[in-house]
């Protein structure tokens, strides 16, 4: 997997949009959507209702991920942008080494409506 969303840089930044003392947010978990397959993506967290700005992107179905990260959008073109990110070189605790930017990106309207 890879994860993206934290300004610091560190891993361990960012706030969410919600004004909340913690700058997090609680879990929105939907039994029925499943980190069952390539490109699905999901809050990043530190434990229940940890939300804040980080999130990830899977290579391949994660089960045991299930119920433990809200899960708010699936990629759905342009995965071979995903290939290209998964063969970056990674170094200490998994971290690419080379940088990932997103540069552009288009969100579709409930992509995963159940």
């Amino acid at each position: 997997m890879v994860q993206g969303g934290d300004p610091t840089g560190t891993g361990k930044g960012g706030k969410s949009i919600y004004n909340t003392p913690n700058g997090k947010f609680p879990d929105e978990i939907n039994d029925v959507l499943k980190h069952n397959k390539r490109g699905m993506v999901s809050m990043a967290n530190s434990g229940p209702n940890t939300n804040g700005s980080q999130f990830f992107v899977i290579y391949k179905a994660q089960p045991h991920l299930n119920g433990r990260y809200t899960i708010f959008g699936h990629v759905i073109d342009g995965l071979e942008v995903l290939d290209k990110m998964e063969r970056v070189p990674t170094g200490a605790a998994d971290r690419p080494l080379q940088e990932i930017r997103i540069q552009k990106i288009t969100i579709h309207a409930n992509p995963l409506a159940t």
